[in-house]
């Protein structure tokens, strides 16, 4: 990435940034908030998958995911159009079409990206919109030694897969089937000596934005919060 900077403008707004950077990542380390679920600072190749980040720049034919935008001196930049408003809460009503929308009883409740995102779109976690497509997961997947999963939260974003593999540790994690079937697996040897990394580790599980995948210690102790609250 080059060291010099440029200026470009993000809804009348001045900002000088390393040109090539990520347009997402400048944006909102100057305050200027985009709704996103797939991208992580730094990230060489980000996946634009959520399509929650698309703006409007000045002479291109269609919104862009701006994760994946490098910026250039000059650049005029819209994040708040109607136009863009529009195609960010189609996008969020498709990933919750298929959530199971159980915040009080969600590990991350109050710390929910999706809680975040629904308000700054003014969406409900529950669209009366699209059918509720209702994925024949299991609730949980504990076979890992550390961690647990819960395949019917999950937004497929990407987060946990992207660090896993960057850390390299002995279990790994990745995508298996596809379509409506995709889910976030685990695989690898529970007899790997390098396993074990895992339990120190645990950076898939703090990356994740909606607690679909989180630390078996933590899930425990907050099922059992959970039922000391309803008796």
């Amino acid at each position: 990435m080059s060291a010099n900077l440029v200026t470009i403008t993000v809804d009348e707004q001045k900002i000088t940034a390393p040109a090539g950077s990520y347009l997402l990542p400048v944006c909102l380390e100057n305050d200027i908030y985009i709704p996103n679920l797939c991208f992580i600072k730094d990230m060489d190749d980000p996946p634009a998958s959520c399509r929650l980040c698309l703006v409007d720049i000045e002479g291109e034919p269609a919104p862009v995911a701006s994760c994946r935008c490098r910026i250039v001196e000059g650049m005029v930049v819209k994040t708040d159009s109607e136009e863009i408003l529009k195609l960010r809460q189609l996008a969020f009503r498709l990933l919750v079409s298929t959530n199971d929308g159980s915040c009080r009883s969600c590990i991350a409740n109050h710390g929910c990206e999706l809680q975040k995102i629904a308000k700054f779109l003014h969406q409900p976690l529950r669209t009366k919109r699209l059918r509720h497509i209702d994925r024949d997961y299991p609730e949980l997947v504990d076979n890992h030694p550390f961690l647990v999963y819960e395949p019917k939260k999950c937004v497929l974003c990407g987060r946990c897969v992207h660090v896993c593999g960057e850390l390299e540790k002995g279990y790994k994690l990745d995508f298996a089937q596809r379509g409506m079937d995709t889910v976030v697996s685990f695989f690898g040897s529970d007899l790997d000596p390098a396993s074990s990394d895992c339990e120190t580790c645990l950076a898939c599980a703090e990356v994740c934005p909606v607690g679909a995948l989180s630390s078996k210690v933590k899930w425990t102790s907050f099922v059992a919060e959970l039922k000391l609250k309803k008796k």
